[in-house]
């Protein structure tokens, strides 16, 4: 496995996250913000050549990471858990010792290389809206009980947070995808060590591949072009959970939910990102 990795300033960032995220997808971490004017930017990926390509394009240097390097890399990021309503906590250090208390409302999700742990704001997001909407939304505006079983399709699903949340909220059945096989075995080892057996990981192009006829909740962590291009193939479900999305490519998303007649039911904003839960009318 390799790391592409270039520290930068943030106002570096402003101008080539939204470029570096469309090349990257969820491969995308800013892992460490070290002051108020500058980050590190990460994408991890098991093709050197491919990061090349990314090298070339904007700078910065690529490294091939040890077998060990999770395990080392989580100890060094100690983190504070992040707690997601009253339903869950997400531990990021597998020293973390409260865990033990209740772990069918925790997650175990080491701090990773360019794979999610919560922390960015769109992951961030997109957990609470899934929180909130297990808990009080149910089916299409009706009340359903947290506890009822449901299912989910998680698309762009990195280290399958969103999916491993799901399963904690009580979802029966998870679908997770993701189009970058070094994301899904990194997935996989989160459930397994989570102890999750519920959710089945593929490794597929989401332009091209078959979503499942009916689901419940599709949760989708991707660039808006891609969101916009597979919408009409997501109205199948009942509640959409959308986000990735710069608050410049709003307007723009916006009209393609009104025209697939998707009505829009909560959009958070927290800096230059924004998550929308919406569903089919």
């Amino acid at each position: 496995m390799f790391v592409w990795r270039k520290r930068v300033s943030t106002v570096w960032l402003a101008a080539n996250e939204a470029a570096l995220r469309e090349v990257a997808g969820r491969q995308l971490a800013i892992i460490s913000r070290l002051d108020r004017t500058t980050a590190i930017a990460e994408i991890a990926g098991s093709s050197r050549r491919d990061l090349e390509k990314i090298r070339s394009r904007f700078g910065g240097a690529i490294e091939k990471l040890l077998r060990d390097w999770l395990t080392k890399f989580s100890k060094a990021h100690a983190i504070k858990p992040i707690r997601i309503g009253k339903r869950l906590i997400i531990y990021r250090s597998v020293t973390s010792k409260n865990r033990s208390r209740n772990k069918n409302k925790s997650l175990l999700i080491p701090a990773g290389t360019a794979f999610g742990t919560g922390e960015h704001t769109t992951t961030a997001m997109s957990l609470r809206l899934l929180e909130r909407c297990t808990r009080s939304w149910g089916a299409r505006g009706r009340e359903r009980s947290p506890d009822q079983n449901w299912t989910l399709l998680d698309l762009g699903t990195g280290s399958g947070i969103l999916a491993l949340a799901a399963v904690r909220f009580g979802a029966r059945r998870v679908i997770a995808i993701d189009h970058d096989p070094v994301a899904i075995a990194t997935a996989r080892a989160n459930a397994r060590r989570n102890k999750i057996d519920n959710i089945v990981f593929r490794v597929a192009n989401l332009r091209r591949c078959k979503f499942p006829r009916k689901i419940d909740i599709v949760t989708a962590n991707l660039f808006s072009e891609l969101l916009i291009e597979i919408l009409p193939r997501l109205k199948r479900a009942q509640w959409l959970i959308l986000s990735g999305i710069l608050r410049e490519q709003e307007a723009r998303l916006v009209r393609a939910l009104k025209r697939n007649e998707i009505a829009i039911v909560e959009t958070r904003r927290r800096g230059k990102w924004i998550a929308i839960a919406c569903h089919p009318e």
